[in-house]
């Protein structure tokens, strides 16, 4: 008895010359950057404004702080949350967001030896602590469709002589956060400083060391103040080197919270008094571009000192009314 041929080279053979036809008409092509699925709620919600978040309870108060206290803004979880209670505080933000129907957007930022020793020092005290501490926060997200900024400055600093971190031990964890927080289903972006801090050229390697491929894409500006145009240079030229380094269809995000000011001055970043609310929080989805969020919270400090280069503002994170005016002041 004559044997019957496979049915999947039969199939391919007669797939091969239609998929064919179909590339030279355009209508098919090679594999896309991530793109958003098909139902996934990110595409069609609106970012969640949670009424708990300082201005937005700043606002309930007194109107003056509405432009800030209405818009969306992530909630940062830090080391503030121990490794026993950082699940719970995830999971009940996320359920906060799920019940408004909306995105929930988060801030991870916990990484050992975290800002160098600057005004937002600290973290988690090792390595194996950390990876519990992200694994648990990363089981908190399941189910919640979420934004999630990763580990602000923690790969810009490599490199810098005055931090004291080890790099291999650095780029390990970061792998780990963005694998965790991917399969849990979080949109990850890696931060990837600013268009004023490290080159393209120099960065497209460390991201891609850092696991960047596992991820959405990477965040620019965040707690900065340099102009969108500016930064959307920067995070357009980055895809292009990540492409190169073979980590190609990332995504990025640009925090416009606080760069609305004409014309910034380089090095003063802490609580600077011409910084200006920049465009308001939204998702584009367009392209490379997914958006712009307000990452860091406007109102909120970025750190205190005793030789006033912070401005008079009280310790980082902290609710700061007179800063938040000058942010709401005509540019």
């Amino acid at each position: 008895m004559p044997r019957r041929p496979p049915l999947v080279p039969a199939v391919l053979a007669l797939l091969v010359p239609v998929l064919g036809l179909l590339l030279l008409a355009g209508l098919v092509g090679p594999a896309a950057a991530p793109s958003v699925g098909a139902g996934d709620p990110r595409a069609s919600r609106g970012l969640f404004v949670d009424p708990y978040m300082p201005g937005s309870k700043a606002a309930a108060q007194d109107s003056r702080y509405a432009r800030i206290g209405r818009s969306a803004q992530p909630l940062w979880i830090t080391d503030y949350y121990g490794v026993d209670d950082v699940r719970g505080a995830v999971r009940r933000y996320v359920q906060r967001a799920e019940d408004a129907g909306k995105t929930p957007l988060l801030v991870i930022y916990a990484i050992p030896g975290r800002d160098c020793g600057l005004y937002s020092s600290g973290g988690l005290p090792d390595a194996a602590s950390y990876r519990r501490w992200v694994s648990r926060a990363a089981a908190g997200l399941r189910g919640s469709h979420p934004l999630v900024v990763v580990e602000p400055d923690a790969v810009p600093f490599i490199g810098n002589e005055r931090c004291r971190f080890d790099v291999d031990e650095r780029l390990s964890l970061l792998r780990y956060a963005l694998s965790h927080l991917t399969r849990a289903g979080a949109w990850a972006y890696l931060d990837a400083g600013h268009s004023g801090w490290r080159t393209p050229a120099q960065m497209a390697p460390l991201l891609k060391r850092a696991g960047i491929g596992s991820a959405r894409g990477f965040s620019t500006d965040v707690g900065n103040f340099r102009p969108t145009a500016d930064e959307q240079r920067y995070a357009r030229a980055l895809v292009a080197a990540l492409a190169r380094q073979g980590v190609s269809g990332r995504r990025y995000v640009i925090d416009t919270g606080r760069n609305g000011a004409a014309r910034p001055v380089d090095g003063d970043v802490c609580n600077p008094t011409w910084a200006r609310l920049g465009e308001p929080p939204r998702l584009v989805l367009r392209g490379s571009f997914d958006g712009r969020l307000w990452v860091k919270n406007p109102g909120e400090s970025d750190g205190q000192s005793s030789d006033d280069t912070c401005h008079g503002g009280p310790p980082s994170g902290q609710w700061w009314p007179q800063g938040a005016r000058r942010l709401l002041q005509a540019r």
